[in-house]
């Protein structure tokens, strides 16, 4: 990456209440790559209309825990929608993980799943159905733009805070009220 671009992995994109794009109104995505050859991320607070369990059978695979099996999978962005992802703590790694922070990671191969199944997963994870993508300077132009809020990521935004709530409570964390904002903030 060049001097005047900076790097967000492990940053979330807060969408501003002036987000014109349906995919990402209201959302809050988490970055996981950023580089000179753009950015790749995913939705952490769009619940799809289907559970783990649900997910899981469809899949082929036994899941011993209920609790788990009731948790709702979440579209994780517009692109590869038919795509896997596991978000999740810990240091260890599966058939395909990339190491997002030395606590956080994004694996997508079958692997996770089965332990997940079997409680020998990771202890905090949402599972995901899709990502997002941006070319290189894309999403530097769009936070330019006044698109994007960005702030680090947490754990209790990510795995703890209620879907509903992360939006504002991403938020929250810069000192920011999003109901304060109008949508034309940023755009004078």
């Amino acid at each position: 990456m060049s001097q005047d671009t900076f790097n967000l992995r492990n940053h979330l994109l807060i969408a501003m209440p002036s987000m014109g794009d349906p995919n990402f109104e209201h959302t809050v995505s988490l970055i996981c790559q950023h580089d000179e050859f753009g950015a790749f991320g995913v939705t952490i607070n769009r619940p799809l209309d289907m559970t783990v369990g649900e997910l899981f059978e469809q899949l082929d695979i036994v899941i011993d825990d209920p609790y788990i099996a009731g948790q709702y999978a979440l579209s994780g962005g517009p692109v590869q929608a038919e795509q896997g992802f596991v978000l999740h703590n810990g240091g260890r790694n599966w058939d395909s993980t990339l190491r997002i922070s030395d606590d956080l990671a994004l694996t997508s191969s079958r692997d996770i799943l089965q332990d997940i199944a079997h409680d020998r997963g990771p202890s905090h994870f949402l599972l995901l159905l899709g990502c997002a993508g941006w070319s290189p300077g894309q999403l530097e132009h769009e936070i330019k733009e006044n698109a994007w809020l960005t702030c680090a990521s947490s754990a209790p935004i990510l795995f703890e805070m209620p879907y509903q709530e992360r939006w504002r409570g991403a938020a929250r964390t810069l000192g920011i009220d999003l109901n304060l904002l109008g949508v034309m903030a940023g755009h004078a």
